[in-house]
């Protein structure tokens, strides 16, 4: 059997707590240090607080985002952060690492800056200038450690260890070697600090903007490096400043360093709400997304205004190629682009954007991925609509094939009949027998009946005058068979066949309900064009109260209607009457 579900999690936690484990105990070794070179409990909080801070924030980002390497990094910084307080102990061996890796915290954060935001390093000049920093801190602390005496030069620390040490690692002949080496080492870290600098600069120049906005942090991590090593230099050269001015720009230091790891948390909460805002991507372009739109959501998504959408389009005997909104071709190939295929791996859209993008696989294919959701739920909607239209318009085809076959056929033979029959009648006109004479006047009779229901049912399939003039004569028309008074102002003109049997029928359902259950005593009825639209409204003077929800017959015209693209709208307030008002596309 494979493992268990949870073993991901279970790793996880473990991590979580060996890592918050490894930041209280050099937490806890860091203060005690600290404390034995004579910091106060002021020095010793503000101390705390920074390392704990990034330790901190790297647990929560750890925690929050498992495959980013962010968190550890900073849990990492946190750690690392303690080692150079063992330097005010007087165990020599805890000197010795001490003044060795002090450094180690400065080089775990170049490595944080130049892979954040996804913690992974990308190219050879990153990996380079990550692994020269770390060696600088291996090959250059050492030799430093060698070289440092305490008690020769203790203002060589940011501590006071004029009691520190002894240094576990010195070698006395070399101690007159320590003021070169401690200021090559210094320069070094300068240098490093500039390489950084500018290896952020040029991140950010190639950047989209949504990848500035999460290399803000960055920056803030920057100043505070520079202010740290500025300081530094500052001491070096003047090493008589000392008292209030120092305190004050150490305490300006601890608490912007404080503010540093909350930064970096910031940025990957805020890229994790990037990620979650691309679920309601689908929603927000709506049900029924024009390319403009989808383009304009995901540019905002994304944060890359210059951002192109291109959609498959292939047509008989055309190769495909994907096309923007204005039908211009958009390239599928290179750093730039990112395709989208569906569910069956067939072409579907592609996405050209700012080629920065890229560093954030995971948010390129959420929103990939909703973006296919998107696309081929609006091609489904397309296609249920076009079914729906189809089965619509074979229906009304069909009504009319039906009312010419009952006024060719059956109406025809039926009005031969009665021809006959008239004849007939001319003919036993004197006939003696009143019987045969009564007989045949009581077919005659019952032919002319049939033959009136025979035309209504003919016309309830489908109204010939409505194929031969259209739909406001078939209204006025319609208005003079009806129960109550209704009052037509149709404007003449034709329309599909499909909108005006539509059309027609809705009145017909509309004037049946105010018949039957609305208890009106007028009706208006109205029909004309507006742009695009024809707008068909009927009002009544009922009793009100009509829901298209209950399964009426309101409910089934909503269906026909939303079957050609229409829109069906009720206004029945209760002893208000009721207006029906159907909008129906005829451009």
């Amino acid at each position: 059997m494979g493992p268990t579900s949870d073993t991901g999690p279970r790793r996880l936690g473990f991590r979580l707590a060996l890592g918050a484990s490894a930041a209280l105990g050099a937490g806890t070794a860091g203060a005690w240090s600290y404390a034995q070179s004579g910091a106060g409990s002021g020095d010793l909080a503000r101390d705390l607080a920074v390392g704990w801070a990034y330790a901190g924030a790297g647990l929560v980002a750890w925690w929050r985002r498992p495959g980013n390497r962010t968190g550890p990094l900073m849990v990492a910084e946190g750690v690392t952060w303690f080692i150079g307080n063992l330097q005010g102990t007087s165990v020599p061996a805890l000197f010795a690492v001490g003044a060795w890796w002090e450094g180690l915290n400065l080089a775990v954060l170049v490595h944080l800056v130049l892979t954040f935001p996804d913690g992974r390093i990308t190219g050879a000049r990153t990996r380079g200038l990550i692994h020269a920093t770390y060696a600088t801190v291996a090959v250059g602390g050492l030799l430093r450690a060698l070289t440092y005496d305490p008690a020769r030069a203790p203002d060589a620390t940011y501590l006071d260890c004029r009691d520190c040490g002894p240094n576990a690692l010195l070698i006395d002949s070399a101690t007159g070697l320590f003021e070169p080496v401690d200021l090559a080492y210094r320069g070094l870290a300068l240098v490093i600090s500039a390489l950084t600098v500018t290896a952020v600069v040029h991140r950010w120049r190639r950047a989209s903007l949504a990848r500035r906005r999460a290399l803000l942090p960055v920056w803030v991590a920057i100043a505070v490096a520079l202010v740290f090593v500025l300081w530094d230099v500052v001491l070096l050269a003047a090493p008589g400043i000392d008292g209030l001015g120092e305190d004050l720009v150490l305490l300006l230091s601890d608490l912007a360093q404080c503010a540093v790891p909350l930064a970096f948390l910031a940025g990957l909460l805020r890229m994790r709400l990037q990620h979650a805002e691309v679920g309601g991507l689908v929603i927000e372009v709506g049900a029924d997304p024009t390319p403009a739109r989808m383009r304009e959501v995901l540019a905002r998504v994304l944060g890359d205004s210059s951002l192109r959408l291109g959609l498959w389009q292939q047509g008989h005997g055309v190769p495909g190629r994907y096309v923007d909104e204005d039908g211009g071709p958009v390239r599928a190939d290179g750093a730039r682009a990112t395709r989208v295929d569906s569910a069956r791996g067939t072409p579907l859209a592609v996405l050209d954007h700012d080629p920065a993008l890229a560093e954030d696989p995971e948010l390129l294919a959420a929103v990939g991925a909703a973006l296919r959701l998107g696309l081929e739920n609006a091609w489904l909607r397309t296609e249920a609509r076009e079914a729906g239209t189809r089965l619509v318009r074979a229906a009304d085809d069909e009504r009319r094939r039906l009312e010419r076959d009952l006024h060719d056929g059956a109406q025809a033979r039926i009005v031969f009949a009665l021809m006959a029959l008239r004849r007939v009648g001319k003919g036993v006109a004197d006939h003696p027998d009143a019987k045969v004479r009564g007989a045949v006047a009581e077919v005659e009779q019952s032919l002319r009946l049939a033959l009136e229901e025979l035309r209504g049912l003919a016309h309830g399939i489908h109204p010939a005058v409505l194929t031969r003039e259209g739909l406001a004569p078939a209204l006025a028309e319609l208005a003079l068979q009806a129960e109550l008074p209704v009052v037509v102002a149709a404007e003449p003109g034709r329309y599909d066949p499909v909108v005006e049997t539509t059309a027609y029928f809705t009145v017909c359902e509309t004037l049946a309900n105010a018949a039957k259950h609305a208890r009106a005593r007028a009706v208006s009825v109205s029909a004309r064009r507006q742009g695009g639209t024809l707008v068909v409204e009927t009002v009544d003077d009922g009793v009100g109260g009509a829901d298209t929800s209950r399964g009426s017959g309101l409910s089934g015209l909503a269906d026909r209607i939303a079957a050609v693209d229409g829109v069906l709208s009720v206004h029945s307030p209760a002893g208000g009457g009721t207006r029906v008002r159907a909008e129906l596309p005829c451009a």
